[in-house]
């Protein structure tokens, strides 16, 4: 859930790029937005994973989430940065074609920028919110736990011929 909370930062992102620059919601822009759920899953799933890893070692619910926003950043950052570095030629083309490299590599740089930025601080704090709502209704069980069905009690059948 929180790795796909993420997502909407980045359609936000490219949007909001294609609008100040004038551009319409055209067909490379829609492909620039399916590239971006993938690449704005990921900087959450480094995240989250990490947080997790850390949760597993004994380390609190802030202080797991802190700390993975905290070691996750440069990795986040490089390659998020190495990829807007890498599709910048698309966002100023010229040439046969421009139109439509510059309507992707405009969504595209535009959702990534805003992505990584706000998924840094979002992607933690989403994290803790719902951390402790799944800790609560742990905690306070609306329904009585089922018994655990790999245990079998000897059960013996008899069959009636």
């Amino acid at each position: 859930l929180i790795i796909m909370l993420a997502v909407p930062l980045a359609i936000l992102g490219a949007l909001l790029a294609q609008s100040m620059r004038g551009l319409p919601n055209d067909v490379f822009c829609q492909v620039g937005l399916v590239m971006l759920i993938g690449l704005a899953s990921k900087n959450a799933i480094l995240i989250v994973e990490f947080a997790n890893q850390l949760r597993e070692q004994g380390l609190s619910l802030t202080k797991a989430a802190i700390q993975a926003s905290q070691e996750r950043l440069r990795p986040i950052l490089m390659t998020s940065l190495s990829f807007i570095l890498g599709i910048w030629p698309l966002v100023n083309p010229v040439g046969a074609g421009a139109a439509s490299r510059k309507s992707l590599g405009t969504a595209v740089a535009g959702g990534m920028i805003v992505s990584t930025l706000l998924s840094l601080f979002v992607v933690p704090i989403l994290y803790i919110v719902i951390g402790k709502i799944r800790d609560r209704f742990r905690r306070h069980p609306e329904h009585p736990q089922l018994p655990d069905s790999t245990q079998d009690d000897k059960v013996t059948y008899t069959s009636h011929h």
